[in-house]
C-alpha cells in the first residue's frame, strides 16, 4: 500500500502541505481485515484511530439482550474512532469490517504530537468532529421521531444523493440496513414491497430504481 497516497485521499487531510502529509504517512500503520473481523471492541482504551483505504466497516452497539444497533457505516477516506482519541477515553462502540478492507491506523500519542505543532490540522479535525456530531444528532432524530417507512425512505434518498442516480445498489445487505435503521429485516422487506406496490421504487436483487422521488421525500419528512 502507498501510505502517502492513502493519506492524501483522507477527507480531513486534503489541502495540507506535502511536508505534513509525509509526516502523517510516516506514523500511519497499515492494517488489513477480513469480513467480520473486529477493528476495535467497545469499552477498551482508544489507543489510536483508523482511516479506511478501501472496503467498509460498521460501528455498532449490542444491547444486553443481544440486539445490534448500527450507528454508522464508514467507507474509503473516512476516519473511524477518532473522538475518544482526543478525549483520552475508551471506544464507546464496536467497529467491525462488513467486507474485506484495508485501513491506516494512527497511534494516539504520536498523532497528538503532530497536532500540537499544526493548528491548521487541529482546525480540520474540529470541523470533522462537528460534522460527525451532526450525523449522530440526525441519527437520533430519525430513530426517535420518524416511523420506520419514513426512515427507509430517507435512507433511499441518501443513497440516491450519494450516487447522483435514480438507480443504485444497496450499500449493505438488507439485514444490515434493517439494523442500521433500527428495525428488523422482515419489516424492511414489507416496506420495500409496499413501496414497490405503490410505484415508488423498483427492485431487482440489490439494485433499486427510484420511480417517484417526490413521494419518497414526502414520506421521509413525515413524523417530524
Amino acid at each position: 500500500m502507498d501510505k502517502l497516497a492513502a493519506v492524501k485521499e483522507m477527507a480531513f487531510f486534503q489541502g495540507l502541505p506535502a511536508e505534513q502529509l509525509a509526516k502523517l504517512a510516516e506514523i500511519a500503520v497499515t492494517r488489513r481485515y477480513d469480513k467480520g473481523e473486529t477493528l476495535f471492541p467497545a469499552d477498551v482504551p482508544a489507543d489510536g484511530f483508523y482511516s479506511l483505504v478501501n472496503g467498509r466497516v460498521k460501528v455498532f452497539r449490542t444491547s444486553p439482550a443481544g440486539k445490534e444497533q448500527i450507528l454508522h457505516v464508514f467507507g474509503a477516506g473516512e476516519a473511524v474512532g477518532e473522538v475518544p482519541v482526543f478525549e483520552g477515553s475508551t471506544f464507546p462502540a464496536q467497529c467491525e469490517a462488513v467486507e474485506p478492507c484495508e485501513a491506516l491506523f494512527f497511534p494516539r500519542n504520536t498523532f497528538r504530537n503532530i497536532l500540537r505543532d499544526d493548528p491548521d490540522l487541529a482546525m480540520r479535525m474540529m470541523a470533522m468532529l462537528s460534522q460527525r456530531l451532526r450525523i449522530l444528532v440526525n441519527k437520533i432524530d430519525d430513530l426517535s421521531l420518524k416511523e420506520t417507512p419514513a426512515r427507509v425512505a430517507a435512507h433511499l434518498l441518501l443513497l440516491r444523493s450519494s450516487t447522483d442516480s435514480d438507480t443504485f445498489r444497496l450499500d449493505l445487505p438488507k439485514g444490515q440496513i434493517a439494523l442500521y435503521l433500527g428495525t428488523i429485516q422482515e419489516t424492511l422487506s414489507r416496506i420495500f414491497k409496499r413501496f414497490t406496490d405503490e410505484g415508488l421504487i423498483e427492485i431487482k436483487g440489490r439494485e433499486i430504481t427510484i420511480l417517484d422521488r417526490e413521494r419518497l421525500r414526502e414520506l421521509a419528512d413525515e413524523g417530524r
